[in-house]
């Protein structure tokens, strides 16, 4: 939730960034007008109060026709505090709809859709298969001659865009997680294993129940929600409380199962386990104080460069396009890595700055030098998915169909080098 504060004193900020967003720049002269009404009918309830109680002590010294003159006016000033009274109460009911509707201000992103990103560096260079004298293999087919990846079981089990990690492929998905956890670990995350099933008031407060909402997968019975981020969870960990955070921001290093339906991408990604409905992840999540946020968020851009560097992928970083936000964002850089098979990119990590938008609608403050608390800022950035192993396949290929492993993963997988073919 943006800051009625600021909604007020820069209203063409928050117009400028709904533009950029393609959202609906009219919801903020909207909210302004519900305010007006508000802070109009709570003053004049205000004004009639006093005056209900000074006559108050009139009627009780009057007798005769003065005092029912001035009955008939306490009268009439009852009917007129509760009119006002139902004004503003109705008008707070509708700024609240409105506010919760309007995304976060937008810092520095590009204007603009999906394609409108803007590339910021690229980093290593993708091999160059011709030359080594092979085409490459994508990495279903690499994934099923390991043994690695059955997404015929899956779909068989479960439906499309479900699968089995099995033999070295399960192997491998463990030994990037705990290499990522293990990264955060030795930066000063706090390892946290999360919740998957959530209440509807965290997955509303971390913004993920507004234009995107058909995602997200629903238990109606409980009235609990599948995340489809462990960043949901860790968001919600220190909601309506007051964090201290003068030993710096509190870190939290999250590994959960993730769940996402996936709606609207029907046709696109369909082989193999880039676009699936359940994965694991490790997400590095943030409480920080407002000034240091920009910081704090080239700190986890960082850190996922990092992790792609200790897989030895070739990437690209980019600014994403303010109408690719989502909600919660205020500014957001994707790290995408280089895919043979498809000769595109593909997103990786994603790691964003959300200002103070979450931490208001959950209640997560600081007490601040002066005794008074304000609200907190939060960011959030991915250290490793499932979808890694895609790139780590395609990438470290050999001409046998054999893949090589990364330096960094080989003590996570007892020491080999080689990935090597199921026999038979």
């Amino acid at each position: 939730m943006i800051d009625l504060k600021q909604l007020r004193e820069n209203p063409d900020v928050v117009r400028a960034s709904q533009t950029a967003r393609r959202d609906d720049p009219a919801l903020v002269d909207a909210a302004l007008e519900a305010d007006a009404t508000r802070r109009s009918s709570l003053t004049a309830f205000e004004s009639l109060r006093a005056e209900q109680k000074a006559l108050g002590k009139q009627v009780a010294k009057a007798s005769g026709d003065e005092k029912t003159e001035l009955l008939t006016r306490t009268k009439q000033l009852a009917q007129q505090v509760k009119d006002h009274q139902a004004t503003a109460n109705a008008a707070q009911e509708r700024l609240d709809e409105i506010l919760w509707e309007i995304a976060n201000i937008a810092e520095g992103a590009p204007a603009g859709g999906e394609e409108d990103f803007v590339v910021l560096r690229t980093e290593g260079t993708p091999r160059d298969f011709a030359a080594e004298g092979f085409a490459p293999r994508d990495h279903l087919d690499l994934g099923e001659g390991l043994g690695a990846i059955d997404t015929q079981r899956g779909a068989k089990v479960s439906g499309s865009r479900f699968y089995y990690l099995t033999g070295v492929g399960a192997r491998l998905e463990l030994a990037l997680l705990n290499l990522a956890m293990d990264q955060a670990v030795a930066e000063g995350f706090t390892p946290v294993i999360t919740p998957t099933l959530v209440k509807p008031e965290t997955m509303r407060g971390t913004g993920f129940l507004g234009k995107h909402a058909d995602e997200i997968y629903r238990l109606e019975k409980d009235d609990l929600y599948l995340v489809g981020t462990s960043e949901v969870a860790l968001a919600g960990y220190h909601s309506d409380e007051i964090i201290d955070l003068t030993g710096g921001p509190l870190r939290y290093a999250g590994w959960s199962a993730c769940y996402r339906r996936e709606a609207g991408s029907h046709g696109k990604d369909v082989r193999g386990i880039i676009r699936v409905h359940q994965f694991h992840k490790v997400e590095m999540f943030s409480y920080c104080r407002p000034e240091d946020a920009a910081a704090e968020h080239e700190r986890l851009l960082a850190w996922e460069e990092n992790m792609l560097a200790k897989v030895e992928l070739p990437y690209r970083v980019i600014d994403t396009a303010a109408g690719d936000l989502g909600s919660s964002a205020a500014r957001k850089f994707d790290c995408e890595a280089w895919l043979p098979t498809q000769e595109r990119y593909l997103e990786l990590t994603s790691t964003s700055n959300c200002t103070t938008f979450q931490a208001r609608r959950l209640g997560v403050r600081e007490r601040t030098d002066d005794g008074s608390t304000r609200t907190v800022a939060t960011l959030n950035g991915t250290l490793g998915t499932t979808r890694w192993i895609v790139a780590i396949l395609e990438n470290h290929q050999r001409e046998d169909g054999s893949v090589s492993v990364p330096e960094a993963l080989r003590p996570y997988l007892g020491g080999a080098e080689v990935l090597e073919p199921v026999k038979g």
